[in-house]
């Protein structure tokens, strides 16, 4: 009876190393978020470069939290609304793709609300959740 166990655990021990490996957890964070509008020249990042922006119009300024001294530019990040403070503000099931191309408390533009994690696009948060919240609470991720 115990060679039988033995067995199964020999079965077992490699399916489960590889379903740790492929299917691992989310590394998500939680954070909060608020939005900006234009002008959003320049850019801590990247200057007067209009080419900064992604055609979809999905970016972002980082706050304090992931500026990471400028090493934030250029990140990719998998944004979705989780909550906020007035019910059914949340698209719910939508993520977007934004991109990093300033820092939130140099911003031309100010946001909705200081001291967020992601001040999202006027367009991004729009896609996300009801663009008349001043600020949502996201789930995010970096894409590489």
């Amino acid at each position: 009876m115990a060679m039988g166990h033995l067995q199964h655990l020999q079965f077992f021990i490699p399916f489960f190393l590889l379903f740790t490996i492929f299917l691992h957890p989310s590394h998500a964070e939680v954070g909060t978020s608020a939005q900006y509008s234009p002008p959003f020249l320049p850019t801590a990042c990247y200057g007067y470069d209009s080419g900064q922006f992604p055609s979809s119009n999905l970016f972002a300024a980082a706050g304090d939290g992931i500026w990471d001294n400028g090493a934030a530019c250029g990140r990719q990040y998998l944004v979705k609304c989780i909550s906020a403070t007035e019910p059914g503000t949340c698209v719910v099931g939508q993520v977007i793709q934004v991109r990093i191309v300033d820092f939130a408390l140099t911003s031309v533009s100010p946001p909705s609300l200081e001291g967020t994690t992601m001040v999202l696009s006027d367009t991004a948060f729009g896609t996300i959740a009801n663009s008349t919240a001043k600020s949502i609470n996201i789930e995010f991720q970096q894409y590489v």
